[in-house]
């Protein structure tokens, strides 16, 4: 699992979208201007790490914020 400090600011917008529900990565590269390669890449590291999983092809869900006060889906 990553922590806190090895976060950047795009993993921190993709948690916060991940919080809010499931996501592709099309959408975030969308909402937040970071091209889809490097939201692909991103959403990779954090489920390599633990962090998010893949669903289905293209779609992720969190499973474990790495910030403090960060929420685990139950």
């Amino acid at each position: 699992m990553l922590e806190e400090d090895d976060l950047g600011p795009a993993d921190e917008k993709l948690l916060d979208m991940l919080n809010e529900g499931r996501v592709t990565a099309p959408f975030v590269a969308d909402e937040t201007g970071y091209s889809l390669q490097y939201v692909r890449d991103r959403l990779g590291r954090l489920v390599e790490h633990g962090n998010a999983r893949k669903v289905y092809e293209g779609l992720y869900e969190l499973v474990d914020d790495p910030r403090e006060g960060g929420s685990s889906p139950e």
